[in-house]
């Protein structure tokens, strides 16, 4: 599965490199230890959900445990014994052949660019699920294992997690799935049924800034820069990554200073905001201030989880209607201005019944 470096990836931001290239993984010890203890232990599930926010290394993760069965393949070897996390040298040819994708043990299960139509397919083809079965029911890989990474699993149609569950009840000896998944919820119970959890935490400021300097590598920003996108990225390497540069954190900044005035509402600077999202031209300023947007309600929600369901089902309401509203401002081209206007009142109202609950 040899990889183009010129062909867009679902999987990858622009300004950071793939997962499958990380040598390191910040932030989440314990669910490398739990891995590694069950791989160690002799009882070791052949499927994995790795649940939690996107962008957090659960793809690192995943990629990181693939290279570690296959450079490992004997649970019992001293080496696997004595490691104390998944480690694999960069300069170990299972490295570079699973982050050149040409490991004829791995077979990866993810949205792929379509040339033809120079568009990104919005869901996971049932074909390439077949591709994997095949996959399984071939000869033994090498050293014995065989490993499917599907990022994400929320990507597949109904005919290929139907289609991914088969091999999933029946897998053929010593093979290992790596289901990546941003909301575990919305998988078939079945599929949930037949997997062992492995959930991942949000990461702290300081981890988000140390992720993103050590995926950075030799192009790393200005340290303020970081760490500026840190304290805005909703515990996420991903949400940093997207904010790496002075305009974008000049637009959360400015939008969340007027989202955590609510309720109440500064109309100057909301119809300041609203102007600098119209037009086409600000498609990007655009999206960064919906994804800010949802963030801060998201926050918003967890925040009054534990004050009972008549607190939270205004903001539930209105993340609700703010969803099908952006939606449709998406879908028929209507006027962006009246949108970011429409959700500040909304936000306002929700929080104010939500309070008065």
């Amino acid at each position: 599965m040899a990889q183009d470096d010129d062909i867009p990836e679902v999987d990858r931001l622009p300004n950071a490199p793939h997962p499958r290239f990380a040598h390191a993984l910040v932030g989440q010890e314990a669910a490398e230890a739990a891995f590694l203890d069950a791989y160690r232990g002799g009882r070791f599930p052949h499927a994995w959900i790795l649940g939690g926010p996107e962008g957090i290394g659960k793809a690192t993760f995943a990629y990181r445990a693939a290279r570690f069965v296959l450079a490992h393949p004997d649970p019992h070897a001293p080496e696997v014994r004595a490691a104390r996390n998944l480690d694999v040298s960069p300069e170990s040819g299972v490295f570079r052949r699973v982050a050149a994708l040409a490991h004829t043990s791995l077979f990866v299960v993810r949205r792929q660019y379509n040339a033809e139509k120079k568009s990104m397919p919005t869901q996971i083809p049932v074909e390439l699920v077949r591709k994997a079965v095949a996959f399984f029911g071939s000869t033994a890989g090498e050293g014995g294992w065989r490993v499917c990474i599907v990022d994400s699993a929320e990507d597949l149609n109904v005919q290929g997690a139907n289609a991914l569950l088969k091999v999933i009840e029946e897998p053929p000896p010593r093979s290992l799935f790596l289901l990546v998944s941003h909301l575990p919820g919305r998988l078939l119970p079945t599929i949930r049924s037949r997997c062992r959890m492995l959930r991942f935490r949000t990461l702290s400021e300081v981890e988000v800034a140390r992720a993103v300097t050590i995926a950075a590598e030799e192009d790393a920003p200005d340290p303020s820069i970081v760490q500026r996108a840190a304290a805005l990225s909703g515990g996420t390497v991903r949400g940093a990554f997207k904010i790496m540069d002075e305009s974008a954190l000049a637009i959360v900044e400015h939008i969340r200073q007027a989202l955590e005035r609510l309720p109440e509402i500064d109309w100057k600077d909301a119809h300041a905001i609203a102007e600098g999202l119209a037009g086409r031209a600000n498609d990007a300023a655009y999206e960064t201030a919906i994804e800010t947007i949802f963030a801060w309600l998201g926050e918003q929600t967890v925040a009054r989880a534990g004050e009972g369901p008549r607190r939270l089902a205004p903001l539930a309401e209105v993340w609700e209607k703010a969803t099908r509203t952006v939606r449709e401002t998406d879908s028929y081209n209507l006027d962006r201005r009246a949108l970011v206007l429409t959700l500040f009142t909304d936000l306002s109202d929700a929080l104010r019944a939500s309070r008065a609950a």
